[in-house]
């Protein structure tokens, strides 16, 4: 069994390039994103915030990944 991180980005703190009124639309974005990165990660809008699921092993590489976007 793998570790898994699990990762929080309010909606209220999503850049602007993002649609704050589709949440859906944009954790199916950082997903893709993630798996564009060779990151095997699942995004899930979960009421106020997108959570992101990925191993441990790929954090720092997800974390680069995600402040590229502006998301960290």
């Amino acid at each position: 069994m793998k570790a898994i991180s699990t990762l929080r980005i309010d909606h209220d703190t999503l850049p602007n390039h993002f649609d704050r009124s589709r949440p859906d639309a944009v954790a199916e974005a950082i997903e893709a994103a993630l798996r564009d990165g060779g990151i095997i990660a699942e995004a899930s809008d979960v009421i106020s915030h997108i959570k992101i699921e990925l191993p441990t092993t790929q954090l720092a590489a997800a974390s680069t990944l995600l402040a590229c976007l502006q998301l960290i």
